[in-house]
């Protein structure tokens, strides 16, 4: 007889939440190891409880269930299915390998269908191929994503903290990590590429100054004119970054002109 198929829910809504943990509970072969009630929460839980199966809403504030996804260390990524009240996300699931998705409110004979995908391939030992699928299509979704980011979720330690976009003066790529500086002065790391996190930024309001810098165009306090055509940008903070030749011609024609 297999092992009991180890789940976690995360749903910001408490009926909602409540509702499925109800289902679950009445699977004789299903062990509920954890709720949480956001998408942060969500992070802590999974690397805590470590479950087979996680359960996220699509939609929650601040870290939705991409951004939990995201945040999660590859090594504790389990299996993926999201609860979600939109059809229209159902093809975007699919499109990132994940288990099942499950239309609100949750159907018990659907449900049954989505854990009993869940311990099939727990039972081929398909986990490690299912992680490297999900994570490269939630790279491919996020960089064709069109909705700019309000937030971004930096993890530190224990914890994630939300920096606003409108806080943040510049990115600065460092190998495979990229550098978060904010008008507080507070400097933050994350792993991601550069031109990806550009796609999903307001594109009027961060412009490229090199091949590995974005920066915020309200935050430019002036700009020195270099020898060879280039220049190097002094920033509201004091950091002072070059601008290749190629992002020079582009800085002129956008922010010399009155």
């Amino acid at each position: 007889m297999s092992a009991a198929l180890r789940v976690l829910v995360a749903d910001d809504e408490r009926p909602a939440r409540s509702f499925l943990l109800a289902l679950l509970r009445s699977f004789d072969d299903v062990a509920v190891v954890g709720e949480a009630s956001s998408g942060a929460q969500a992070v802590a839980l999974v690397e805590q409880c470590r479950p087979d199966l996680a359960l996220l809403d699509w939609q929650m504030p601040e870290l939705d269930g991409l951004g939990v996804v995201r945040q999660l260390q590859r090594r504790y990524l389990p299996l993926i299915a999201f609860v979600t009240a939109y059809d229209e996300y159902a093809v975007r699931a699919f499109e990132m390998n994940a288990v099942d998705y499950l239309m609100k409110p949750v159907d018990p004979v659907r449900l049954r269908e989505t854990l009993n995908r869940a311990q099939e391939r727990i039972e081929r030992n398909e986990l490690a191929t299912e992680q490297a699928g999900v994570s490269a299509a939630l790279d491919t979704y996020e960089a064709s994503a069109s909705r700019p980011l309000e937030r971004i979720p930096v993890r530190r330690r224990d914890e994630i903290v939300f920096v606003p976009v409108g806080h943040v003066v510049s990115v600065v790529a460092q190998g495979e990590l990229l550098r978060i500086s904010t008008i507080r002065g507070e400097h933050h790391t994350i792993t991601y590429r550069l031109k990806d996190l550009e796609q999903r930024l307001d594109q009027a309001r961060f412009v490229r100054l090199g091949r590995g810098s974005l920066v915020n165009v309200d935050c430019i306090g002036k700009v020195t004119v270099m020898p060879g055509g280039t220049h190097m940008a002094v920033l509201t903070t004091g950091e002072t970054l070059p601008v290749s030749r190629l992002q020079s011609r582009i800085l002129r024609e956008r922010l010399f002109k009155l």
